[in-house]
């Protein structure tokens, strides 16, 4: 069996983290639902999050499109701060920003060690 690097770890870290988050989006719970209605987005954006949560964990996991999902997994994040940050929830902001943070410090590790 391949050992795993550091990095490879981080990188299944972050797919696990955006299919957990990918997967609340899709089943879109009541609470989700009111949530994404609040900040003025239609009824089936959470389902389009999540998809695109989802993708990014996929491209996290295969080292060949790692970037490509740390980018995707990226600007996801940089929507949820942003949306947040409009609508003034500044505490909520905290987590996608800490992981917008993640996944940028990641994507310049890959990219700087070539992997």
């Amino acid at each position: 069996m391949k050992k795993l690097n550091w990095l490879t770890i981080y990188a299944l870290i972050l797919a696990v983290f955006f299919v957990i988050g990918g997967t609340m989006n899709l089943l879109a719970s009541d609470a989700t639902q009111a949530d994404y209605a609040r900040w003025g987005y239609p009824t089936w954006f959470p389902y389009l999050t999540g998809t695109l949560e989802w993708a990014a964990a996929i491209l996290l996991v295969f080292r060949a499109t790692r970037l490509v999902g740390a980018a995707l997994a990226g600007s996801v994040m940089i929507a949820a701060a942003g949306t947040l940050i409009l609508n003034c929830e500044y505490a909520h902001s905290i987590a996608p920003i800490t992981v917008l943070i993640l996944v940028a410090a990641y994507a310049i590790t890959h990219a700087k060690h070539g992997r």
